[in-house]
């Protein structure tokens, strides 16, 4: 299912809009976690925004988001959004993360090693004082038709 049906499905309200997306490196993975409610954040390099001409997230907005073969999974809504430098990300941001074993080394450690290669193909190198928006959100929206999911 594409994002604007799965859209279709969840709300007829024309004053919303929505972004659809993939998350990062493993997105069937981070899908996955978001559906079973384990993920309720991610966290982004900070200088991509401007890079991309994107928006930064803001409170409130909805993301479709995407597996990796561009089929739409749920629907998020973003409920807070923290920048800050890469090296002050906390146990609990890490947690809420839902990744690995949630804990703060394991966040660095994949996320560091993701950054890495991130600012590298923008011409830059990465530094743990480099900033990265954090963006937490809740799920509104699951696809329950798909069948065993990723």
């Amino acid at each position: 299912m594409d994002a604007s049906t799965l859209w279709k499905q969840f709300t007829n309200d024309a004053s919303l809009s929505y972004t659809a997306w993939q998350f990062g490196a493993v997105p069937d993975k981070l899908a996955a976690l978001v559906l079973k409610g384990t993920k309720q954040a991610t966290t982004s390099l900070y200088d991509l925004y401007a890079l991309d001409q994107e928006p930064l997230p803001r409170l409130g907005d909805y993301s479709v988001i995407l597996d990796s073969r561009d089929e739409a999974i749920c629907i998020i809504q973003t409920t807070k959004v923290t920048i800050l430098p890469f090296q002050e990300v906390t146990e609990v941001m890490a947690n809420i993360e839902g990744e690995g074993d949630r804990s703060l080394a394991y966040w660095r450690e994949v996320h560091l090693e993701f950054f890495q290669e991130e600012a590298k193909a923008i011409g830059k190198t990465f530094n743990e004082s480099m900033l990265v928006v954090f963006e937490e959100f809740q799920l509104v929206y699951p696809l329950s038709t798909r069948g065993d999911p990723l």
